[in-house]
């Protein structure tokens, strides 16, 4: 039986791995020296101890670093700051351990408390792989479109019309907008000549954060690793875009939201429901019930008031793009893509310029 030090050790030295393959070679580094200092029982496990049982999909790992950025971010660890490029800061990785030793030590019942934070990435970057899925349902439709996500955090990917996209030569949007997301394909382009209107944009989530508050952007900054300078630049783009686009995230389960939101069929518009990294959130009874909402209110869907669910999650390699739309009902794959909404492969012949 492994002992408590021994799982949270594989835990960290796993997410560094992905920290590794998805370009943060700081955070890599920093959980690598995290899970030594767990198995000696020096200040990283003070913190971390007691959570050997978390399940995987509460991200113990993200947490714990999370709640150290946190730290950086209000100002309470400027030695640590001069290595984290969100405080523009440089990463010397032999100098940096000791800082971020020294700011765990410091701080250990404030991280003990910050760590129970729930993840809350919200990351913008998915955007670029999720937008020609909704450019899809536009063209296939010719309706605007009413938008549910799940797992919204702050809701900032239901703004995703008021972002600019590049691909390929096409573009895509305002080239105005605070976010620019250029540069995330390395293969095809989305149907960037079609037109999209937005008519509704609803979100849950179990632990919704508001971006427009002080306390909510710290929270989303928190969570982004500190050395990712442009998907910093995109979340503070992105929250300024917030306080523009109003909508409101309500605190609710996603089945039983999701089922209140398609109770009834709504003509004249194409309903998205559409979620990013969400399933390896949730239960494996929860992600069924969501399922089985979505194909009981499939089945009401008509050509006019179609129904489409747009989903980027986890597949055998990176992250898959899926998309399907009633009242076909067709499961198609369209696009894959790192985690972060970049490497994005467009799939669907014949939809770029």
């Amino acid at each position: 039986m492994d002992s408590p030090e021994s799982s949270i050790v594989a835990c960290l030295r796993k997410q560094a791995g992905w920290c590794e393959l998805l370009g943060s070679s700081l955070y890599a580094f920093l959980l690598e020296q995290a899970a030594a200092d767990v198995e000696i029982r020096g200040p990283c496990w003070d913190v971390l101890r007691g959570h050997d049982s978390d399940p995987p999909g509460l991200a113990l790992a993200l947490r714990f670093m999370g709640a150290v950025h946190r730290v950086v971010l209000v100002g309470m660890a400027p030695e640590l700051a001069r290595h984290y490029p969100s405080m523009n800061g440089t990463p010397e990785l032999t100098e940096c351990w000791p800082a971020f030793r020294a700011t765990v030590a410091r701080h250990v019942e404030l991280l003990r408390e910050w760590i129970c934070r729930p993840v809350q990435t919200n990351e913008v970057g998915r955007c670029a792989a999720l937008i020609g899925g909704f450019l899809l349902v536009a063209r296939e439709s010719n309706l605007p479109l009413r938008l549910l996500e799940i797992g919204s955090s702050a809701g900032l990917n239901l703004r995703w019309d008021h972002y600019y996209y590049e691909a390929g030569g096409a573009k895509w949007g305002d080239p105005a907008s605070p976010v620019h997301l250029t540069g995330a394909f390395a293969a095809g382009s989305p149907p960037f000549d079609v037109p999209a209107s937005v008519i509704e944009r609803r979100g849950c989530d179990l632990s919704p954060v508001d971006a427009e508050t002080e306390e909510g952007r710290l929270t989303l900054l928190s969570f982004v690793w500190a050395d990712q300078s442009s998907r910093l630049a995109g979340m503070r783009g992105a929250m300024e875009l917030a306080r523009k686009v109003q909508l409101r995230v309500e605190m609710a389960d996603a089945a039983q939201w999701l089922d209140r939101n398609l109770s009834s069929v709504i003509p004249g518009a194409a309903t998205v429901v559409f979620h990013s990294i969400v399933a390896p959130y949730m239960s494996e009874s929860g992600y069924k019930q969501l399922v089985d909402v979505l194909s009981r209110a499939g089945k009401a869907a008509t050509k006019a008031a179609p129904l489409a669910w747009l989903r980027m999650e986890p597949g055998s390699a990176q992250a898959d793009v899926r998309l399907t739309i009633w009242p076909e009902g067709e499961e198609r794959l369209i696009a894959t893509t790192s985690f972060h909404g970049r490497d994005i492969r467009w799939l669907v012949e014949g939809s770029g310029r």
